[in-house]
């Protein structure tokens, strides 16, 4: 049932290029730390070679990935089927986290539509490439994209976004280190 693969072929690239969703899964060191995992949608995620792809990294409450790509670089990506042949299928890697002040943020920003809650981007060297069955994935119709996070970053504006990002993403519920880098992204509109 499920196989490993070297690399990311033009056939698997074409397939997690089609996925509407994916989930993003990491865990501190630490046997007492919560374990995470957050589901991505929008036209976030990127393949930038044959084993390395990246993320756009938005604004939210919480900072459980990045404190713990900042801990231990573990990540793995997930990516399911929900319509056509059941598939699942597992990017395992070491991740770091590219800020607005890292040399390669404006190449990699360049790569994605403006978006005014970016606050990073994810980029991550693929160690493993697995898939599964997804026998047990439901089927279930996309009806579009939510813009709500969109809105709510627009309306906070550049300065809000700082502030939310210094109140909300200083540090994650175990106490690691959020993000570092709380300078706003360079406006691309």
């Amino acid at each position: 049932m499920g196989k490993t693969y070297e690399n990311l072929s033009p056939e698997l690239q074409a397939w997690l290029q089609a996925q509407k969703v994916f989930f993003v899964a990491t865990a501190p060191l630490a046997r007492e730390g919560h374990v995470n995992c957050s589901p991505k949608g929008g036209d976030t995620f990127r393949i930038l070679g044959e084993r390395e792809v990246a993320y756009l990294d938005l604004t939210g409450s919480g900072i459980e990935t990045v404190a713990h790509i900042q801990e231990n670089g573990r990540i793995v990506i997930m990516f399911c089927a929900f319509d056509g042949p059941p598939k699942v299928v597992r990017l395992h890697g070491r991740a770091e986290v590219v800020y607005p002040s890292h040399r390669d943020f404006p190449k990699l920003l360049a790569l994605f539509p403006g978006n005014p809650g970016a606050r990073g981007i994810i980029r991550v060297a693929i160690m493993r490439i697995g898939d599964s069955c997804g026998y047990a994935v439901p089927l279930m119709n996309f009806k579009g994209e939510r813009d709500l996070l969109d809105r709510w970053a627009e309306k906070k504006g550049p300065e809000g976004l700082q502030e939310y990002r210094q109140q909300k993403n200083r540090v994650s519920i175990d106490g690691y280190k959020g993000y570092g880098d709380l300078n706003p992204p360079p406006d691309r509109s």
